[in-house]
Formats: structure tokens, C-alpha cells, sequence
């Protein structure tokens, strides 16, 4: 499982890219634009094919998946201590939740281990030192005692993808591997090959 997450702010040709990602058979997009408010993350939707809208997870503005036919949505960390003490309370503005993923942050493998709220995939970070943010050590967590589908984060590149198989992940997050490569496609072609033959 690779789950791509969004450069915070924008980049050249970013929805180029990105569908030809999709094209190349990405299927977790982590749409994650911080300063971006309701209308531009609507406008950066209508930009992407709309068949691959069904790929995509939002971590702001939660309620676009009454308009989109999105894969899900995500909680940051804060944002989930904050409203899933009492989740029914949260969920009634979303009306369009059946067969959505929903996903979380974490950075300590404990508060992950005894979340109560039953998530279908969990990112943790960083495992290893993060390419995308400067002075983020990585920490190299070992995972292989939680029965929860955790994901890894922070510093996934092509060459070491089996480490975070030998670590417990059932997959990994990459921002930095992709988006500052020189050929993001093609790198994440790799990636993609690299992981179906890990998870054989």
C-alpha cells in the first residue's frame, strides 16, 4: 500500500503529475493543502479527473465528500483528540460516509496501540528521517506487536521500502520521495513495483 501525500503548497504542473500517477496505478492520494480554503480545494478537485476522485482522502474540510465522490477522509492528530471523544456528533454533517475510508496521524506507536476509535489504516511518523522536512529525525519504530494496519512515514525512498516491511508497516506514506524527484512518475513506478513484490 503507498499512500501519496500532497505537497503543502503547490508546484509546477502538480495535477499533470498527479494524474499521471493516478494513471500509473496510484490509489491513495492524501490531499492535504494546509492554506487552502473550502472554494480552492474545490477548484483543485475539478482539475482532476474525475475518475480518480475516488482515490482521494481529505484531511481538511471533511464535509467535501457530501459534493465529491471521494475515498475518504483523514485526521490530523490534534483534530482527532479534538472531535472523536464523541465521533456520532462529528459524523452527522457527513452524509455521504457509507464505504468511505477513514484514517488518522500519529507520532508515538502507544497512543496508536490504544486508540479506541477503530480507523482502516493508521500513518505514523517519522520512521525514518523525513526528505521533505529539515531537522524531522527519524525514529525508527518497530510496529510488529500492534495488530492495527499502520503505515510509515517519513523518509521512504525506493531503496528502502523492505525495511519498513521488516519494521511491521503494511505500507508506506511518501511526500518528499515523490515530489522532490526529478521524475515522480517513474520513481513512483518503482516504488509501486518494489512494494507489490515486498507484499507477495
Amino acid at each position: 500500500m503507498i499512500i501519496l501525500i500532497a505537497p503543502e503548497t503547490d508546484i509546477p504542473n502538480e495535477i499533470e503529475i498527479l494524474n499521471e500517477l493516478f494513471e500509473a496505478g496510484l490509489e491513495y492520494y492524501h490531499f492535504r493543502k494546509p492554506y487552502k480554503n473550502y472554494q480552492e480545494h474545490c477548484e483543485y478537485l475539478n482539475q482532476i479527473n474525475k475518475q480518480y476522485h475516488n482515490r482521494i482522502v481529505v484531511h481538511y474540510f471533511h464535509e467535501l465528500v457530501n459534493e465529491y465522490s471521494l475515498k475518504g477522509i483523514h485526521f490530523q492528530e490534534q483534530k482527532r483528540r479534538d472531535h472523536l471523544d464523541t465521533p456520532t456528533d462529528y459524523f452527522v454533517k457527513l452524509n455521504n460516509m457509507y464505504g468511505k475510508t477513514i484514517s488518522s496521524s500519529f507520532h508515538e506507536p502507544e497512543e496508536l496501540e490504544n486508540c479506541t476509535f477503530e480507523f482502516d489504516y493508521h500513518l505514523l511518523s517519522p520512521v525514518f528521517s523525513s526528505i521533505s522536512k529539515q531537522g524531522y529525525n527519524g525514529r525508527g519504530f518497530d510496529v510488529n506487536h500492534i495488530d492495527k494496519t499502520i503505515i510509515g512515514m517519513g523518509g521512504v525512498t525506493t531503496e528502502n521500502l523492505a525495511e519498513f516491511d521488516k519494521l511491521g508497516f503494511k505500507g508506506v506514506g511518501v511526500l518528499g520521495g515523490i515530489w522532490n524527484s526529478e521524475n515522480p512518475v517513474e520513481d513512483f513506478r518503482k516504488m509501486k513495483f518494489q512494494q507489490d513484490q515486498v507484499s507477495k
